[in-house]
């Protein structure tokens, strides 16, 4: 008859729990995650804008809200104009709201469908409604990947409205 322990054995190891002093020097621990989780609208030499949306699905619908700072060129009262760059006759990127700010920006909420994977972009144009000649170009850009390859992290102001159909071929 065998004898021999049954059960686990300890090796003797310790674990550390870090005090909180030390949680916030850590690189884990980051006091600006709200900063990395919004949507980025980084400036261009040619004073238009570039706005990075992050990780999405092919053959979804999302709703994309971001926040453009002051354009001093357009003003307060911004509209949007229709998409011309599009070729197919339903547009993949739609403007449904340019809203001020109190601080003086523009908060711009579209409706972006995917339609292939890769990096995607798309433009849209903000003009103020007292002087059309002044443009703002906003180039909307996506990664995008297959839709059996896992699910993204939204960024915050990204909301997933649902997935399209396939188109069979």
């Amino acid at each position: 008859m065998a004898t021999g322990r049954k059960g686990s054995t300890s090796k003797g190891g310790n674990v550390r729990f870090p005090d909180y002093e030390d949680a916030m020097g850590s690189p884990v621990h980051r006091e600006d995650k709200a900063k990395d989780s919004a949507i980025p609208a980084l400036p261009e030499p040619d004073g238009n804008f570039l706005v990075k949306v992050g990780f999405l699905r092919s053959l979804h619908r999302y709703e994309i809200v971001f926040t453009l700072p002051e354009v001093p060129v357009l003003g307060k009262d911004v509209c949007s104009l229709p998409s011309s760059s599009s070729p197919t006759p339903r547009p993949l990127l739609k403007v449904n709201r340019v809203t001020p700010t109190p601080e003086g920006g523009v908060k711009v909420t579209c409706e972006y469908t995917t339609h292939q994977e890769g990096v995607l972009q798309e433009e849209l144009t903000l003009v103020s409604r007292g002087k059309r000649d002044q443009r703002l170009q906003v180039r909307l850009q996506a990664r995008v990947m297959d839709r059996h390859h896992g699910t993204p992290m939204l960024l915050e102001g990204v909301r997933c409205l649902g997935a399209e159909k396939e188109k069979r071929k």
